[in-house]
């Protein structure tokens, strides 16, 4: 968000999820969170290395966000050093591929309704804009 981290990926996002559980919803402070999976050597930190912080919050999986504005950059799991798993609000480019599923809806907040037709706007809602 403050741009001092800077990322590449070469390579696809796959298996897109929005994921439902206690720790997304408590990471992202949202009702879900929206993560992909790029391989290892497709990711690329092209600027701000060195203002990463880290938090483990199970051994072996870490989460890595700015020191500087908080926001998450990308998660590590011991078990998968293939891959990685990035939230994908972070890109400011188009993403081709699509969300497969709902994940930990059991887990989800209790007032998430992933079914409601909502009015739509392109800023802020009207009330607002008073």
């Amino acid at each position: 968000m403050c741009g001092e981290v800077v990322i590449a990926v070469k390579g696809e996002i796959s298996d897109i999820i929005h994921c439902h559980c206690s720790l997304c919803r408590k990471n992202s402070g949202t009702a879900y969170a929206t993560n992909g999976f790029v391989n290892s050597t497709d990711f690329e930190i092209k600027q701000g290395e060195k203002s990463l912080t880290s938090f483990s919050f199970k051994p072996g999986r870490t989460r890595y966000f700015c020191q500087y504005c908080g926001s998450p950059v990308f998660s590590s799991n011991d078990e998968d050093k293939a891959r990685i798993r990035i939230r994908l609000g972070i890109f400011d480019s188009d993403i081709s591929a699509r969300p497969l599923s709902h994940n930990f809806v059991d887990s989800k907040a209790n007032w998430e309704d992933m079914d409601a037709e909502l009015p739509r706007y392109s800023t802020f809602e009207p009330s607002r804009l008073k």
